[in-house]
Parts: C-alpha cells; sequence; structure tokens
C-alpha cells in the first residue's frame, strides 16, 4: 500500500516510486500478522505461456537483491519459495526444469524451497492406481519423480537451502505413500498441495492415513489451506505451517464478508470511482450511465460516509444516497448491498477496531473502492487472522 496515498482527493503522491515507496503489511500493522511469505516462480517468472505477475525492473530488483532485502524482511520472517503449480495446472507437464527452480530459490536467497510439483484435479477416497484416472496417477509420480532430481540437485550444488517435498494425491491412500516415498528420499518437511478445494472432512481423511506413516520428526504444511477453525485439529497429525492469501483477498473479491472481526464478518460500502473503476467507465462510454449524474452522486455518498463516521449525518440520509448511488451505476441490474450496509453503518465495526489501520483511517478502510482502501483492509483482516492463530496450539 501508498502510506501517502490522500483519500480526500483519491490521489498517489507525484513523486511515488511504486514497491520502493510502497509498504507491506508486515511494515504496517503489529504484530506481524504472518511468519513467513511465500513467493511463486510463476508469479515472478510467468511461464512458457503465462508472464509473471511483476514488471522487468522488479524482476530483475528481486533476482539482485534477494527475497529478503526486496521486501525488506525481518529476521524473525521466514521465506519460502514454490513454483506455483496452480498456474500451469492446464499443462501436461510442469514447464520448469529442476535446475531453473534452484536457480531461482538460490538466486532469490529463500530459506525453504517447494520441490516442483503437478496439481491433481479431483478427489476419489477409494480409487487405487488402476482405478483412478491416469492422468492424476501421472501427476503423482512426475512430483514424486522431480522431488527426488529436486534433493539431488540441492546435494550436487551443497545447496543450503531447506528442502520441501511436495506430496500430491486424490485420496487418503495416495497422498499417504507420496509422504511415505518423500520421506524415503530423506525429505523432513512435506508440503500437500492440491488440496484447496477438498472439503475439510478429506483433509482430515488424508491426514489420518498420512498420520499412519508419518515419522515422528516430519513436519507438514498445507499449501493453501486456511480454515482457522480446524487448524488445531490439523496440528494434532503433524501439521506445523500453512499458507493462505484467502483473507486478503477477501477485503476486495468476496461478493460480502470482505471486513473481520474476531467473530463476524461485514459487507464493505461499495462507492465505485467514477474515473477509476473499469466496469463503470465503460457504461459511461457506452452512454448508459450518465457521467455527470454519477459523480455527484459518488461525491454525495462519500460526503454523507465520512460525516456519519464523524456523528453528524443519519444512517438514513447515508443509505438514501447509496441507494440513487446504486441505481445509476447498477444499470446490469446486480444485486442490491444496501441490507448488508445498514448492517455494517449500525454496528461500525472499525471503530472498536484496534488496529493501527482502522485507528488511522477510520470509515475509509470499511469503503469498497479502489486498490489502497482495500488493501488496507485485507491488511487488517490478516491482523484478525493472525488474532485467531495465536489461540491455536501447535505443540
Amino acid at each position: 500500500m501508498s502510506p501517502t496515498y490522500d483519500f480526500l482527493t483519491d490521489e498517489y503522491s507525484p513523486v511515488r516510486v511504486r514497491q520502493r515507496d510502497d509498504q507491506y503489511a508486515h511494515e504496517v500493522v503489529t504484530p506481524i500478522p504472518y511468519n513467513g511469505i511465500l513467493v511463486s516462480k510463476a508469479i515472478v517468472d510467468g511461464g512458457e505461456r503465462k508472464a509473471g505477475k511483476y514488471t522487468e525492473p522488479q524482476r530483475a530488483r528481486l533476482y539482485r537483491m534477494g527475497v529478503r532485502r526486496f521486501f525488506r524482511l525481518p529476521p524473525e520472517i521466514v521465506t519460502l519459495g514454490d513454483c506455483g503449480a496452480f498456474n500451469y495446472i492446464n499443462e501436461e507437464y510442469p514447464p520448469y526444469n529442476v535446475a531453473e527452480v534452484v536457480d531461482f530459490y538460490e538466486e532469490c536467497g529463500f530459506d525453504e524451497g517447494v520441490s516442483i510439483d503437478h496439481v491433481i484435479f479431483g478427489y476419489e477416497s477409494d480409487a487405487d492406481e488402476k482405478q483412478a484416472d491416469p492422468a492424476w496417477v501421472k501427476r503423482r509420480h512426475i512430483s514424486l519423480d522431480l522431488a527426488e532430481d529436486f534433493l539431488a540437485e540441492l546435494r550436487k550444488r551443497r545447496s543450503r537451502l531447506i528442502p520441501v517435498g511436495a506430496a500430491q494425491g486424490w485420496s487418503p491412500a495416495s497422498y499417504a505413500d507420496s509422504v511415505n516415498r518423500l520421506q524415503q528420499m530423506g525429505y523432513r518437511r512435506i508440503a500437500l498441495g492440491g488440496m484447496v478445494p477438498l472439503k475439510t472432512a478429506e483433509i482430515l481423511a488424508c491426514l489420518e492415513e498420512i498420520e499412519k506413516i508419518r515419522a515422528p520428526e516430519t513436519e507438514l504444511h498445507l499449501l493453501g489451506i486456511t480454515r482457522v477453525e480446524s487448524m488445531e485439529l490439523f496440528a494434532n497429525f503433524g501439521v506445523r505451517s500453512f499458507d493462505s492469501t484467502s483473507a486478503f483477498r477477501q477485503a476486495f473479491m468476496d461478493d460480502r464478508n470482505n471486513y473481520h472481526t474476531r467473530d463476524s464478518m461485514f459487507t464493505a460500502v461499495r462507492v465505485p470511482q467514477v474515473d477509476g473503476n473499469p466496469a463503470l467507465k465503460r457504461q459511461i462510454l457506452s452512454g448508459a450511465v450518465s457521467q455527470a449524474e454519477a459523480v455527484v452522486a459518488e461525491r454525495e455518498c462519500l460526503r454523507l460516509l465520512r460525516g456519519y463516521d464523524q456523528g453528524n449525518v443519519r444512517i438514513d440520509d447515508v443509505l438514501d444516497a447509496l441507494v440513487n448511488y446504486e441505481r445509476i451505476v447498477n444499470t446490469s441490474k446486480k444485486r442490491s448491498y444496501i441490507d448488508l450496509y445498514r448492517r455494517t453503518l449500525e454496528e461500525t465495526p472499525w471503530k472498536s477496531c484496534s488496529c493501527a489501520l482502522c485507528q488511522k483511517h477510520g470509515i475509509e478502510i470499511i469503503i469498497f473502492r479502489g486498490s489502497e482502501r482495500n488493501k488496507r483492509r485485507g491488511f487488517h483482516n490478516l491482523t484478525i487472522l493472525r488474532s485467531k492463530m495465536n489461540d491455536i496450539d501447535f505443540a
């Protein structure tokens, strides 16, 4: 997020340099809302068919400075690299070779690195190798073969990187066999991949089966899984870490659960920017929406929301303005959020939040509008996630 962004004018500082001047969550909120960061090669470098998310100068700077300096990480934050298997899920074979991946991990200076894996699409609890989809069987063996090559490459280079073996499967038995094979290769840190679509009961069934063969010193990592409410159960089966962007992304990707508290979730108040919202701009260009009318309605919503936060405006006046703006911009007859906004505004959850961002920005953090407010709300959600994680017994 940009610390100098002006919410009243919705403008960045003219001298701002992206990334260099912007701040990460670990630089903004205390305590730091995570113990480590995961960076995917596919996000940085892209693949054969997809470009990465980083600009070429950013990518070059990450390689030159290393992941720790690039993200300005404090010493206690652990860094984990992986390949971002969901980014090449439709490929027949992973687009990287082992040497390229080890180069990425070592040049960026990661503490730990996950072996190359290939995500399996489905789950069939009772299927053995003869009954399962041949493509699933092939992907599991590709992942295991690459894990063996990955470990050999690290040994050849005498690398200090901590290897994390990636286990794929489609059933409790296949996951357990993958973990067993990885342990035999020498892995003591194993990441379970492909579990994001699974129900919690299915994940637990896999962990129970893995527990039968898990060595006491083997630690498990869940790739892409949060589910804080089940994490203590997972910990009973050797899960020691997990990663997820869910809490952050819900701030701007979820339909209604955008602002989290310890006990509930709230819908952020949508006030799209007339000049900055691509969908709204298309409606204006097509003639479906009057730009002048939209600008007046947008400004009125913001004025009343800020007045409500200061105790100078009645809630019904705010909702009337939001109804009017929603009528103007919802020409495609999208659903109305007004009832959800009433609950958010009546309960004012940002006023009782002690995080630095809510304290500083007040009602701006609950307004769904542009990336700067949305990122701050995402950072706030991470603080709530961290607070819930503090209650989990990982011993």
